[in-house]
């Protein structure tokens, strides 16, 4: 699965590489330690132009009877999604891209598990492919939720997890979020393992691994003795 990333470029970086003209985010901040449940940056594009929001990571199907679902729905699988009943109408008009700059996940060594960051060797933003969702509560709140699509692990991946994020390359972009591309065979050669060669793993302090941590010095290799 995906279950944490970062996010460290500023806004108006952001705003520059996706061509959003505006934003109504009030607020943001370089995020070394993104979670389920946290508020992630995410673009759709609303047939005319790309709009950057806020998405709470843990997706809740408008038909769902508690929101508590989304809990469990952090990751779609990108084999399944076109018949999965949480997911079969959203892969069809409503995607997402999740942005990010590096992704984290825990490397089994015997007893032991090792957080490694994942990144582009240009160290560039990358884009994650992503669905989404309104839930409605009876009270007439509106919840907007999200969830990130994996795929089988490239060769970089596999000695770290069975899993790892669909990671669109830019070209790819445009058709992802483009509503009129509905149909599975148009999309199915977006979901391959991302080059291993065009990134980079390395070590990570422990301290990822607690939430409440969110700074800079997470995202710093560790030191590994020789």
């Amino acid at each position: 699965m995906c279950g944490r990333f970062t996010i460290t470029v500023s806004l108006e970086e952001l705003m520059l590489r996706y061509w959003i003209g505006e934003a109504a985010i009030p607020f943001h901040s370089p995020k070394y330690n993104v979670a389920p449940g946290q508020q992630v940056l995410a673009i759709i594009n609303d047939g005319e132009r790309n709009r950057l929001g806020e998405l709470k990571w843990g997706l809740v199907p408008s038909w769902a009877d508690d929101p508590k679902i989304g809990n469990k729905m952090l990751n779609a699988r990108s084999e399944t999604v076109h018949e999965k009943p949480a997911f079969k109408q959203l892969i069809q008009r409503k995607r997402c891209i999740i942005p990010a700059d590096g992704f984290y996940e825990w490397q089994v060594t015997g007893s032991s598990k090792q957080p490694m960051r994942i990144v582009l060797q240009t160290r560039n933003i990358f884009s994650m492919a992503g669905l989404y969702d309104t839930w409605l509560s009876p009270d007439g709140t509106r919840l907007s939720t999200c969830t990130i699509l994996t795929t089988s692990p490239n060769e970089l991946m596999a000695p770290i997890h069975d899993r790892m994020p669909v990671i669109l390359r830019p070209e790819q972009e445009s058709l992802w979020l483009d509503r009129d591309i509905q149909q599975a065979n148009q999309l199915r050669d977006l979901f391959v393992p991302y080059p291993a060669e065009e990134l980079e793993a390395y070590p990570v302090n422990s301290a990822v691994g607690n939430v409440r941590n969110d700074d800079s010095s997470l995202i710093e290799p560790l030191a590994v003795a020789p």
